[in-house]
Order: C-alpha cells, then structure tokens, then sequence
C-alpha cells in the first residue's frame, strides 16, 4: 500500500511538472509500482555515488526492503567504508574547478585524493582499511576458502574492527545495512577499485594467491541464478549512472535467454537511468532505454524511464520518495 507522503514527496509532486522534473517523479511512481505488484528491484551505483554520501537515503531503502540487490562498482563498495571510518579527515575543495596542476600535485604529496570536491585521506581511509581487510583475506586462504570482493567487506564489517574508527551514525553507511541483511551485491571489474590494486600488489609479491577472490565470471554466474530463482514477480532495473555497473548486470537477461537458450527468461519489469550523459557514438552511458529492446534486455512495453540530471540531486529525491518523507 502507498504510504502518506511527507513534504519532500508533496513538493516534487506540487513543483515537479515538466521534462527532467516531471520525469523523476514518474520514475519514482513507477519503482513504487513495481514494489506494490511484488517485484524486486536492483540498483546500480556507478561514479562516487558512495563519497557524495548517498547512505544517507539509500542504507534506509535497504533497510525498508525497497532494493533487493545491488550492482556496484569497487570503489562505491569500498568508499561507503572509508567515509564510516574516516570523514573528519576528508577535505572539500569547492573551488575545485580553479585548481592548478601544482595545486593537484600538492594534494597528492598530502595524502589526498581528490575526487571532483572532495578529497579522500590516503592514511585514514584506504591504509585503515588495508591493514583489515588484508587479515581477513590471509584468513580465508589460510582455511581454503574462497569469497567474492563483497563478502569480504561483509565479513570486515560484521567482525567489530572497525568500531573504533567510526565518524558518522553507522545508520548512514549503506553497506553496513546491506551486510547486516547479507543483501546480494554484484560488483563487476572489482579489480580496478583501491581495495582491487591492494589485493593485485599481494599477488604480486607472492603473499596471496589471486584464486583466494573469486572472479567476475563467478559474479555473473550467480547472478544469473538469482535472477533465474526471483524474476516470478518481475525485477526492476534503477541504474545510477552508467558504466560498468549498470552494464554488467542488465546483461544476465540475455545471457539466459539467449546464450542459455532459457526463452521463458522474464525481461527486466522496470529500467530507470538518471544521467548526465549525452547520448553520442557508441555511448552505453548515454543510450537510451529503447536501445536495449535491441539487445534482449527490456521488453516493447517494459515501463522506462530516463532522467537527464545529477544523479547527487535526483536519487536522493526518488528515495525520500518511496520512503515517504
């Protein structure tokens, strides 16, 4: 049943009448929709949805049960981590577009990774994670077992460790509430997030063996079953951004129905992309949903959706949406 919404809901809904804004509210009808008819629904977060701080809204959609798995890229897996653990020493840079090479150069020599305005602590996040994450890892080769890049974050999250580092209410952290739900997540070409280049540097040098993290193909196989054992219902698609994360996963459809030949494979029940990008050559970020009809991904009548904004702006709104705020 659709709940009483809130003021941010009744704003959109009062102001939002027209072309980007009038399609976020129709996105946000349409996933509440499919919630209501008992579909599931992915979400996929690509760019540094997880450093814009996204758990604000989105950890409270997990804990809702409004997304049933995620895909996501390594490094929102890892950077929902890093600001759990070290946000007092993250830097903002507003003036970010006024930077010199020099101005680069000396973040760098201070520990700090920019990303667009905001900078990442070297020390803090990425080496306060490593020293964990490594034992965890050693662990699990020591015993013979094997895990995907997310059940390892999982595991660290859930051992304790890193309770004495937290800097923000652990309600914020969205992966903290997917590990408390042990929430299925696909995270494609793990391997070039930080966390990834750790993981390869051990390899290197001999002291892990790179069989200890199970693959992206591991990933598609699985998710291949899970889309097979919960699409009864139907399975929404929301992609924040593009890329890699949202492309990875809209492929299981026909992967099944074409490559496994399993033609009574059900199209994805749903698609929304919010995005900046432009449609241009070859451009999977910018194309539009009717291109995936092509491919075997969505349906002649599956409902889509396109909103063509900063997805920093629009998925908090479509989430206090459906949480009725």
């Amino acid at each position: 049943m659709t709940t009483t919404k809130g003021p941010i809901s009744q704003f959109i809904e009062t102001h939002y009448l027209h072309f980007n804004a009038a399609a976020l509210v129709d996105a946000a009808k349409g996933y509440e929709a499919q919630l209501e008819s008992g579909a599931k629904m992915l979400v996929s977060l690509a760019g540094a949805m997880s450093t814009a701080e996204l758990g604000k809204s989105f950890a409270e959609m997990i804990r809702q049960d409004k997304v049933h798995i995620i895909s996501c890229t390594g490094a929102n897996l890892e950077e929902d981590i890093m600001n759990l653990v070290a946000h007092s020493h993250y830097k903002r840079v507003p003036n970010y577009r006024d930077l010199t090479p020099q101005d680069e150069w000396d973040l760098l020599e201070k520990g700090l990774n920019r990303v667009t305005d905001t900078c990442i602590p070297e020390h803090e996040a990425f080496r306060r994670l490593q020293e964990h994450i490594y034992k965890i890892w050693k662990d699990a080769e020591a015993n013979g077992e094997r895990y995907l890049p997310h059940e390892y974050m999982y595991k660290m999250l859930l051992s304790g460790v890193l309770e004495q580092y937290y800097e923000i209410d652990l309600k914020d952290s969205w992966m903290y509430a997917a590990a408390e739900k042990n929430l299925p997540i696909v995270c494609p070409g793990w391997e070039d997030s930080t966390m990834g280049n750790i993981f390869a540097s051990y390899v290197l040098k001999g002291d892990l063996k790179a069989s200890t993290m199970k693959s992206g193909i591991e990933y598609m196989t699985f998710l291949a079953d899970w889309y097979t054992n919960n699409s009864s219902k139907g399975i929404g698609f929301f992609q924040i951004g593009g890329g890699i994360a949202g492309d990875f996963p809209i492929c299981v459809v026909p992967m099944l129905y074409q490559d496994m030949e399993r033609t009574d494979t059900p199209f994805w029940s749903y698609f929304c992309q919010i995005s900046d990008s432009t449609t241009s050559y070859g451009s999977y970020s910018g194309a539009v949903p009717n291109e995936k009809i092509t491919w075997g991904k969505l349906d002649i009548n599956t409902p889509k959706f396109i909103v063509e904004s900063d997805a920093t702006i629009v998925a908090p709104l479509i989430f206090a949406y459906l949480l009725g705020q």
